[in-house]
């Protein structure tokens, strides 16, 4: 199997943005809940007049029990924070590289600090930046 992006000579895909989104679906329902564009091209383009929201993405979230979604993904190597009822962005994390992975999320310590985990080592396929860094962040 083969994957790959067809890039117009701007060497972004052809097909009209957002490229990649972060979809909330209900089950019960059977309706979507909300959707967002996820990333940006704001670190793959010089002029902040090109910046597109919503970049090809590779990896998937984690949803935790206090009611955030985390998802890296995208392009632009940030772990992000959503709230899970309405979509809205609360926090975003700088990567190393691409963040192209599974969080992962765990607790640790004798006051049972919870901790989120992304390996950021990029996808060489999907363009984002290389690394071996393995992140973790502390929530509040």
């Amino acid at each position: 199997m083969s994957r790959e992006i067809i890039h117009s000579p701007s060497g972004f895909p052809c097909n009209a943005p957002p490229w990649g989104e972060l979809v909330a679906v209900d089950l019960a329902k059977g309706m979507i809940r909300w959707r967002v564009p996820l990333g940006t091209t704001a670190d793959m383009v010089k002029d902040p007049a090109l910046i597109i929201a919503g970049t090809p993405n590779l990896g998937g979230p984690i949803v935790t029990a206090g009611g955030l979604t985390f998802i890296a993904s995208a392009m632009d190597n940030f772990l992000r924070a959503f709230d899970t009822d309405t979509g809205k962005e609360l926090w975003k994390g700088r990567l190393p590289a691409g963040g192209q992975a599974l969080p992962m999320t765990y607790l640790a310590g004798n006051d049972r600090k919870q901790f989120v985990v992304i390996a950021a080592g990029g996808h060489g396929k999907l363009g984002t930046s290389l690394g071996d860094s393995l992140v973790a962040f502390s929530l509040p």
